[in-house]
């Protein structure tokens, strides 16, 4: 009976070995493709980044059009009298050009994608690094390009482009702060290693929401073993928790 529990576990462990040499098999090919193409100049390495992000891009959009093709073909055309209104005709283009079929979508996500690549590329190779300022440049260039090559530009394109690249920044410049302080608030702090105890022991009990109780009180690691039912009352932690957190110090003789 051992043996075939044995035999069971050892196919099954089979496939997963195969899988996680695959995954180590690509990220050696990962690595390698970028480590050779930071090495070479800046024109061929904007160049290759903007296109391979822009085909990325193009498969992307071409889905979505996919997805969503009943919903452009119920789109509003313009009324044959309007053909020689721009001012008539502009509304419908930029409906079309931001929810138009495969072919569309593919082209207006190739430009936005690939022209933000090749910026960045350009901007963290020029300054060494990634941060807020490169970030609303390529936002503000993948915002103009796409204005243009869409045609949502209307009758004054180049009022447009710059109008459709500064949203494109002021949003890409929010997320990006947006992701500073969410990424801050995962980081830990100076002050964790004096911590580092208490919080394995309330993960390990899963009362991992009273460590901010603990960190309110300054009850630090070095406390562990004087805690009391008074000292974990004053930081405002319920009876319950309280019974397992000092049960746990006596078992374990923290």
């Amino acid at each position: 009976m051992e043996k075939g529990n044995e035999k069971v576990m050892s196919l099954v462990q089979l496939p997963q070995k195969a899988i996680k040499d695959v995954q180590f098999k690509l990220k050696e090919l990962e690595n390698g493709y970028k480590s050779w193409l930071a090495k070479q100049p800046l024109p061929v390495e904007a160049a290759i980044v903007t296109a391979t992000t822009a085909i990325n891009g193009a498969a992307i959009g071409a889905f979505l059009g996919v997805m969503t093709q009943d919903l452009t073909s119920s789109l509003p055309t313009p009324p044959p009298q309007s053909s020689l209104n721009p001012d008539a005709v502009a509304p419908f283009q930029q409906v079309q050009a931001v929810a138009g079929g495969p072919l569309v979508q593919a082209r207006n996500f190739a430009v936005i994608t690939g022209v933000n690549a090749g910026i960045s590329c350009v901007m963290k190779r020029l300054r060494g690094k990634e941060d807020l300022q490169s970030s609303v440049v390529a936002a503000f260039g993948s915002g103009a390009a796409f204005s243009l090559v869409s045609g949502m530009g209307g009758a004054n394109p180049a009022a447009n482009a710059f109008t459709s690249g500064l949203l494109f920044a002021i949003f890409q410049g929010c997320s990006f702060k947006i992701g500073e302080m969410w990424q801050s608030t995962q980081r830990p702090t100076a002050d964790d290693v004096y911590y580092a105890r208490t919080r394995g022991m309330l993960d390990k009990l899963g009362l991992q929401n009273y460590t901010k109780n603990f960190k309110r009180g300054l009850l630090t690691d070095s406390t562990l073993p004087l805690l009391t039912d008074s000292a974990l009352r004053d930081v405002r932690i319920p009876p319950g928790p309280r019974l397992l957190i000092l049960d746990h110090i006596q078992s374990f003789c923290l």
